[in-house]
């Protein structure tokens, strides 16, 4: 088969990674991809949140499955395009992909599913905005409605904070994502990501993780798009994995389909789990980045297999095989990070690095020139590994981590120290 994954991160070089493993892959090309994805497979220059580009560029290239890795492409209704020109594709539609791009929208459908989750309002306007804050005192959750890369969530300690946050938003801080803003009850507990593959009202858990969405050790700082990942996650114990299913997951996707916009992928439930009751803290319609690469890193080439049957309509029949083992990433980001930051440097280091079925070092924001790779994101690479134990992951990704001559970067010390 030949395959197109959309997108340039290191979500993407994993998908790749666990696709280019499987026989049935023929020919895989990433759009845009990466200099580390260069290295695996075929990278083209592609607009790939438009619809019909990408629609033409699969026809003249013979593709028979396209996988999107990101959002936007999503919210931008390339699936439907695809689709519409009878192309096999894994992902949702733009109306099911709301479910990330619009707060309001899921917590519209949470209510309507009876699902479990943080008690909110939503506001078009700053003052009404401030007032429902004042009302209900800090801590206290303030969204971006729309897609904000991961970066659109403000966990606000004092209501000061928070009439701060609603001002950045309404004045434009996430662009267009802040013109509507969701502002949530503060929930206790610990967080978690279940992923499960979805077609219609077929769900099949796919695996559980555990990110670091904090700049700084100790979970501390500002919000990034995710410092570091491992699966499985602990506090997702089958029952409460079972009761996420039956109360969240099963009840959201129900709904969806009797709205007549069912939903077809990966969706990512964002769990609060306390005292053994998880409530939703929002969904995501693809794979979260960094927790894809421990995913990929834990399933290889069957990752391609249940991602096929979930686009063929034949999810009730795939099965996931999970070793019993442990996987763990660590993300390299630019001094700087999720601030302003500087691109361009030089990453010495990567060619002496061992990368086989146990260890890998994704790309994420990296590109070619004269023969050296650069920065050219935030999050820049993702040493991962796995192992028979999480400590072993831990001591095989720090390991690649620690081999990176990068005095430009930096990353956290401590992924995975709830957990160990």
């Amino acid at each position: 088969m030949n395959i197109l994954i959309l997108g340039s991160g290191g979500r993407e070089h994993a998908l790749a990674w666990a696709v280019m493993q499987n026989p049935k892959c023929d020919k895989l090309i990433v759009a845009p991809g990466n200099a580390g994805i260069a290295m695996i497979a075929d990278c083209a220059t592609l607009d790939i949140e438009d619809g019909g580009s990408v629609v033409t560029f699969a026809e003249e290239n013979s593709i028979d499955f396209v996988i999107v890795g990101p959002e936007a492409p999503l919210a931008a209704g390339v699936a439907d395009r695809l689709r519409d020109a009878g192309l096999l594709v894994f992902g949702p539609s733009a109306a099911a992909a709301k479910l990330e791009a619009s707060k309001s929208f899921t917590k519209e459908i949470c209510d309507a599913a009876n699902a479990p989750t943080a008690a909110y309002g939503h506001f078009t306007d700053a003052e009404s905005a401030k007032a429902y804050v004042q009302s209900q005192g800090a801590p206290i959750v303030v969204k971006a409605d729309g897609l904000a890369a991961g970066k659109g969530v403000i966990i606000a300690e004092t209501v000061a904070e928070a009439e701060t946050a609603i001002d950045d938003m309404f004045s434009g801080a996430f662009g267009g994502a802040g013109a509507e803003v969701v502002i949530e009850e503060f929930m206790q507990g610990e967080e978690a990501s279940f992923f499960v593959l979805v077609n219609g009202t077929d769900v099949l858990p796919m695996g559980t993780a555990q990110d670091h969405k904090r700049v700084g050790e100790g979970d501390t700082g500002l919000n990034t798009g995710g410092m570091g990942a491992y699966s499985p996650a602990p506090v997702l114990t089958d029952a409460i994995a079972q009761k996420a299913l039956d109360e969240i997951i099963k009840p959201t996707m129900a709904e969806m389909a009797k709205r007549g916009t069912p939903y077809q992928g990966i969706l990512y439930a964002g769990l609060m789990i306390e005292n053994g009751q998880p409530r939703l803290v929002e969904y995501n319609v693809r794979f979260g980045d960094p927790e894809c690469q421990v995913l990929m890193m834990r399933l290889g080439a069957q990752a391609f297999d249940l991602m096929h049957a979930c686009a063929d309509d034949r999810l009730p029949e795939a099965r996931v095989n999970w070793a019993d083992d442990h996987a763990m990433t660590v993300v390299l980001a630019a001094q700087g990070y999720p601030g302003a930051y500087d691109k361009g440097s030089v990453i010495g280091g990567l060619d002496a690095l061992t990368e086989d079925s146990f260890q890998m070092m994704f790309h994420a924001g990296t590109s070619e020139k004269d023969g050296q790779i650069t920065a050219t994101g935030g999050r820049v690479l993702n040493a991962t590994a796995r192992g028979a134990t999480l400590q072993e992951a831990r001591d095989r990704a720090y390991a690649q981590a620690q081999a990176v001559d990068w005095p430009q970067g930096f990353y956290r010390r401590d992924i995975g120290w709830r957990a160990l």
